[in-house]
């Protein structure tokens, strides 16, 4: 499989070592990416990296490829999905898969409205086998109809230091600290819930890594360096607490779905208790996922045995096995076998949905959502 590389960054060189992972015949024909700083994984893997262009329409007219993957910042997601959805090579792109309302826009109504090739995001936690059979609890009905949920995503130092001071940090870069870090949740819950946001409301802001809270020690009391001990990346600044970050550190917010369905959402970027949790509840039964320790557990409302548990392999460095599992879906997906789990629309729906949430907390007031989706309906052709 020949592949292109647009942006041979962090994140898609950890794809293209899942792929191989999982047995797939791959050649990196070429990258475009004037600072490919998962280069040095690719060698380190023994994967082929092939020729640097010096441009995206010189790696994109090389061809044939097989696979186009995109893993360059998200502010030029859009700009080189544009390029790639010329070609006919299947395209995968690292989420969020662009990162403007209007961006958004333009894909759903390019993808709708011309023959494009393939587009598969990498939501990766669609792929986790916790994940899929939390959907699967859920769309058999053992829990009813849905009610609420609460969710969570609280970040070790290390990982919000890391955001600190990697591309991620900036607005206009990454999009926003939900954008870019939880995309991946709300496009779950969503699903969960069944239904489109309707109403959304936020407050966050920047209460850990500024110059004014920065700690006098940064080491753990094991005497380990902390807080800037992960690789930065493209971009990256030295010190997390006095960076020229404008995205949040911590964030919640509040979602009424279309059906009714509630939702709780609380983010914190420097947590020393780890979580990332959802606890959804049904009229008939009661679903908690830990995504960190990653255990499963639920019961019906009127049982009164023990509940339902089922713990799945834990595994830091890969989402807990969810890009090894996303690796498959992909290959599944190229030769045909099986649709990916996600598609390009619900990727750009999880999009827009985090977007509304940050216009919700800049404003500081409710947001109907209404007219958005009205506007993204309308340019699927709905």
């Amino acid at each position: 499989m020949k592949v292109a590389v647009i942006g041979l960054g962090q994140r898609i060189s950890a794809v293209l070592s899942a792929l191989q992972q999982v047995g797939a015949e791959l050649e990196v024909n070429g990258f475009a990416d004037p600072a490919p700083v998962g280069l040095e994984r690719l060698k380190q893997e023994g994967i082929a990296s092939g020729q640097a262009y010096g441009s995206v329409e010189e790696l994109l007219t090389s061809g044939p490829h097989d696979l186009i993957m995109i893993g360059s910042p998200n502010h030029l997601h859009a700009e080189h999905l544009m390029l790639a959805l010329y070609g006919r090579a299947p395209i995968f792109a690292e989420k969020p898969v662009v990162r403007t309302e209007n961006e958004s826009y333009a894909l759903a109504q390019r993808i709708s409205h011309e023959e494009t090739p393939d587009l598969h995001v990498g939501l990766v936690m669609r792929s986790a086998p916790i994940v899929r059979e939390i959907l699967d609890v859920v769309h058999e009905g053992h829990l009813g109809q849905i009610v609420s949920i609460d969710a969570t995503e609280h970040l070790p130092p290390e990982h919000g230091a890391y955001l600190a001071r990697n591309w991620r940090r900036k607005r206009e870069w990454g999009g926003s600290f939900l954008l870019d870090k939880v995309c991946h949740d709300f496009d779950i819950l969503a699903e969960i819930a069944g239904a489109r946001p309707r109403r959304v409301s936020s407050f966050g802001g920047r209460g850990v890594f500024r110059a004014d809270r920065a700690p006098q020690t940064r080491t753990y009391d094991d005497g380990t360096a902390a807080f800037e001990t992960w690789p930065g990346g493209w971009a990256a600044h030295d010190d997390a607490f006095a960076s020229d970050a404008n995205v949040t550190d911590h964030q919640t917010a509040l979602i009424e779905y279309a059906n009714g369905v509630q939702l709780s959402f609380h983010a914190n970027s420097n947590s020393a208790l780890r979580e990332r949790r959802w606890y959804v509840a049904g009229t008939e039964g009661t679903l908690m996922a830990d995504l960190v320790r990653n255990t499963l557990m639920w019961r019906r409302t009127l049982e009164t045995g023990q509940p339902f548990r089922r713990k799945y392999q834990t595994s830091e460095s890969d989402h807990n096995g969810a890009d090894v599992a996303m690796a498959r879906d992909l290959m599944a997906a190229l030769s045909g076998e099986a649709e990916f789990p996600v598609s390009p629309f619900q990727a750009i729906e999880a999009g827009l949905t985090v977007m509304a949430i940050d216009k919700a907390m800049s404003i500081g007031q409710v947001v109907d959502c209404d007219l958005m989706w009205t506007t993204l309906d309308a340019a699927m052709g709905q």
